[in-house]
């Protein structure tokens, strides 16, 4: 079943009104607020690296409040246990059993602040979870209910007492994002309102997570033209071929970019994937996963170098699909 024209037009006036929302809050980021309910609407999860102080809890948590559904938040430190993420089984004295008490990640959107200060075994706690919306403990399986989401920061310029992240968790991401510091106007609107220290607190849930459980399903239905999924996988596998890279995108990367661009798509009213949604989205999805040669790296090669090369050698489908 394909998505149709009013429908697509239905998906974009609910996402418009949950960006409006999220953006009182997070003001003149709205690229980056719609990128983030992108991914939540592709059902994946969101890397936010920048420098402190740029507004990447601010953003998780006016996410978390637009939303009327579970929210958490761990805060990353070396001398966290992946018990302290997943959660433990305890023994009752009163029942004589064994009792799962959930951890949290075990809510609609989890904030990982500052997920690279964890221990490396600390954060694989996070790999099936991620991949699998699942946690198994003493090889017992736990679902987490849809719609779930982890919004996971870091920042690159403090590097004591951080673990880089490892390319099997990079790859969980959906998109890799920062949010950079605000113009000069939303800057004088935030000094204006000084007085108000956590401005999410003010926003008032306006959708349910069943709104957008529905809201995934129906992004999933946008159509996606041969065309575009071959373009998608020829850029692929020119990724791999680079010299400058020892790992390129891999499948699920390939998969990522087509969850993606189906809900971007729906996001501005089309029921149709365009190659410049592919084009638009391809540094927030697909870099991150970009494994470099360190010859390469050294000598001052970049991920983001080679992608605008690969995206000007690799021709797009010029035909526009718009069954």
């Amino acid at each position: 079943m394909t998505m149709t024209a009013e429908q697509a037009a239905w998906f974009a006036g609910t996402f418009d009104k949950l960006v409006g929302n999220v953006g009182q809050a997070v003001l003149g980021k709205s690229q980056v607020v719609r990128l983030v309910l992108t991914s939540m609407l592709a059902e994946g999860h969101v890397l936010l690296e920048d420098a402190p102080g740029t507004g990447k809890t601010m953003l998780a948590r006016s996410l978390a409040a637009t939303v009327q559904g579970t929210h958490s938040r761990i805060q990353f430190t070396p001398d966290l246990l992946p018990s302290d993420v997943t959660g433990i089984t305890i023994y009752d004295q009163k029942t004589q059993e064994f009792e799962f008490h959930k951890g949290p990640i075990f809510a609609n959107i989890v904030l990982a602040d500052e997920i690279n200060r964890a221990s490396p075994k600390t954060q694989s706690a996070l790999l099936e979870v991620m991949e699998e919306s699942r946690v198994t403990v003493d090889g017992v399986s736990y679902t987490n209910e849809r719609p779930f989401m982890v919004i996971a920061t870091q920042n690159p310029i403090e590097q004591a007492g951080t673990y880089r992240l490892p390319e099997a968790q990079l790859d969980r991401f959906l998109i890799k994002t920062e949010i950079g510091y605000p113009d000069h106007a939303s800057t004088v609107q935030l000094l204006g309102g000084s007085a108000t220290r956590d401005r999410s607190a003010a926003l008032s849930p306006i959708i349910t997570t069943q709104a957008i459980k529905d809201m995934a399903d129906l992004g999933a239905e946008t159509h996606v033209d041969p065309a575009v999924l071959e373009y998608i996988s020829r850029l692929t596998e020119e990724t791999r071929s680079a010299p400058e890279t020892r790992l390129g995108v891999s499948v699920r990367g390939a998969l990522a970019m087509v969850r993606t661009a189906k809900v971007w798509a729906a996001g501005q009213g089309r029921h149709y994937v365009l190659p410049d949604d592919v084009k638009e989205l391809a540094p927030y999805v697909w870099t991150h996963r970009f494994v470099m040669d360190p010859e390469a790296e050294f000598a001052g090669a970049t991920a983001e170098a080679v992608l605008r090369r690969v995206l000007a050698d690799v021709s797009a489908p010029q035909q526009r699909a718009t069954a």
